[in-house]
């Protein structure tokens, strides 16, 4: 319907180009159309007069009338207004938008499907939760959002690219490896302290255990040549990184640098094949997963630093290298190089994000941790230092779910080990649930996740209450088959008979929903999915409750199969792009 009517008003410029009423004023690139938040003001405005007004050197109101004075004849166009300093109301004919159930019948899982990506490359990084840990249900949420914005994007014409980063070098993964290894001593008779800072948790322990049945005793050292001449731990009064540093140098060098890359990757790959099967349970999957490791393997963290040197954006001072972020917008100048000659984490991500920009995307998006708000600056100033400007790069930050128990809040810390992981959510409420609740706000907003609201078949149950419209759709034609009742598509005249309010109202709905498909994926906020999902199941809830669909009369019937079978293509649709399954019976 929009672009109808953007081909109305094109025509009527075009008359208007003839008559000589717009000399030498230029068309518009795209007639703006957008529906009315007042059906006082019509279905559809347009601000093109305003637009074009001061170039054609008339007030917008007069230009206005002009316009729809010369809009050609539409059957679907009950009456056209003018209002305000020139808005352009157009009111619809009440039956015009049933049309849209054939379209939806005939595009069946392609509907919605658009072009205003036109095709740009997408590089979508999310999750990328440290290889520490099993995926928690903070990171869920990102899970989930990264995924369904993913579908969303590739439904609106992008070409999406989804990729996970993994953290596998760095100060976190020896920590991991040092916490296997001393699970594992245990595991062999060895008693040691275990460090205040090391990596708690059971997972540790089923590592070092798998450890123990590849190297056997390989790599057992004394308790002696592991402690002695450390420095105290933080609970005896020392400084528990320094502890932990100390004791990861121990560790390299009793194992030396082949065993201790053999424990390294154990740990890591171990943790990440974890993630990975937990994701794909969880319906997310990845194009590629790109390891920090193959930074320094390639070069390219080397040509990184180099860059920033070439370009004299590094100083030096206390003995590390810094980057000159202020002069690009940051709060802070960031270390690049420690003083113990050691790259830092920023020093990869700059690294990183050069290498995407070097792939060639059109568009870069990452999807990060709310705790990492910090970080955006540093970022796009190392991008204008090496790339000249950081207009490729959107950042969008999600805010973790906290999970409750009763009142109680449950702890999210890898470290500690108390923690509830992705799959024992999924297992408690199941993927759908999960899917649908991280999905119902806005990525940067708070999301307390209620266990039992997700559990409950109700139609508070947001998730629950979509898909019952779906599965009482299939129970209406299990039903037309039980009497011996054949469905049969009717002519598009025929849906006339389509004349209630709550029938033009689902009909105004499925029309929307291309639209609004272009408008959360350019927004990045597939919440808008889900909120038209649960709008378009309450208008159909109330439709099913007072309009019986298997009527005699067979004109009727048809028309009316034909509404809720549109309903059900959409809601189909919508569910799936948000990794949400459409259940037939309930």
């Amino acid at each position: 319907m929009r672009s109808l009517l953007q081909s109305l008003i094109a025509q009527a410029l075009t008359r208007l180009h003839e008559d000589g009423v717009l000399p030498g004023v230029p068309a518009p690139d795209e007639v703006h159309i957008e529906r009315t938040r007042d059906k006082t003001h019509g279905d559809f405005a347009s601000n093109v007069a305003m637009t074009l007004g001061k170039a054609a050197r008339t007030a917008p109101r007069a230009l206005a009338e002009r316009i729809a004075a010369a809009l050609p004849a539409a059957s679907a166009v009950e009456r056209v207004e003018i209002a305000g300093p020139g808005f352009i109301n157009f009111f619809l004919h009440p039956t015009a938008q049933l049309g849209v159930l054939l379209e939806v019948l005939e595009a069946g899982d392609a509907y919605g499907q658009g072009r205003i990506g036109n095709g740009q490359r997408v590089h979508l990084e999310f999750v990328s939760a440290n290889p520490t840990g099993p995926l928690h249900v903070g990171h869920g949420r990102g899970a989930a959002y990264g995924s369904s914005l993913a579908n969303l994007l590739s439904t609106a014409g992008f070409e999406v690219e989804r990729e996970y980063y993994v953290n596998d070098a760095g100060r976190q993964m020896d920590i991991l490896a040092v916490s296997v290894w001393l699970r594992y001593l245990e595991f062999l008779g060895q008693e040691l302290p275990f460090p205040a800072g090391g990596y708690r948790g059971d997972y540790v322990r089923a590592i070092a255990v798998s450890l123990e049945q590849q190297v056997a005793d390989g790599f057992r050292r004394t308790v002696s040549e592991v402690l002695d001449g450390l420095p105290p731990d933080g609970p005896q009064g020392g400084d528990a990184d320094q502890y932990l540093d100390a004791l990861i140098a121990r560790a390299k060098l009793l194992l030396g640098s082949v065993d201790y890359g053999r424990l390294h990757r154990h740990g890591c790959d171990t943790i990440l094949a974890d993630i990975d099967d937990d994701l794909t349970a969880f319906g997310v999957s990845f194009d590629r997963w790109f390891r920090e490791s193959s930074l320094v393997d390639s070069g390219a963290l080397d040509r990184a630093i180099q860059a920033l040197r070439a370009g004299d954006h590094l100083y030096q001072k206390d003995g590390a290298w810094w980057f000159r972020a202020t002069a690009f917008g940051d709060r802070q100048d960031r270390v690049v190089i420690r003083e113990n000659g050691e790259p830092t984490y920023f020093a990869s991500d700059v690294a990183y994000h050069l290498d995407k920009l070097n792939r060639g995307f059109d568009r870069i998006i990452d999807i990060w941790g709310a705790d990492h708000h910090g970080y955006m600056d540093r970022i796009r100033a190392a991008l204008r230092a090496l790339h000249g400007d950081d207009s490729t790069l959107t950042v969008l930050l999600v805010q973790f779910a906290v999970l409750y128990r009763g009142l109680e809040k449950v702890s999210m810390s890898t470290r500690s080990g108390e923690f509830v992981t992705l799959r024992e959510l999924c297992d408690e409420v199941g993927n759908d649930a999960a899917r649908f609740f991280y999905v119902l706000r806005k990525c940067d907003q708070h999301l307390d996740f209620d266990l039992e609201l997700a559990r409950s078949s109700s139609n508070d149950n947001p998730v629950y209450y979509v898909q019952y419209a779906h599965a009482r759709i299939g129970a209406v034609l299990r039903q037309l088959a039980e009497r011996g009742l054949k469905y049969e598509q009717p002519a598009a005249e025929a849906l006339a008979l389509l004349a209630e309010h709550p029938e033009l109202d689902l009909a105004a709905a499925l029309a929307r929903y291309p639209e609004l498909i272009e408008s959360a994926a350019l927004a990045y906020e597939p919440h808008q999915i889900a909120y038209y999902l649960r709008e378009l199941a309450a208008l159909f809830h109330a439709y099913y409750n007072n309009h019986p669909f298997l009527v005699d009369d067979a004109e009727l019937r048809n028309a009316r199969l034909t509404l809720v079978l549109a309903v059900r293509q959409v809601l189909r649709n919508g569910l799936r792009l948000l990794g949400v399954s459409a259940p037939e019976q309930m």
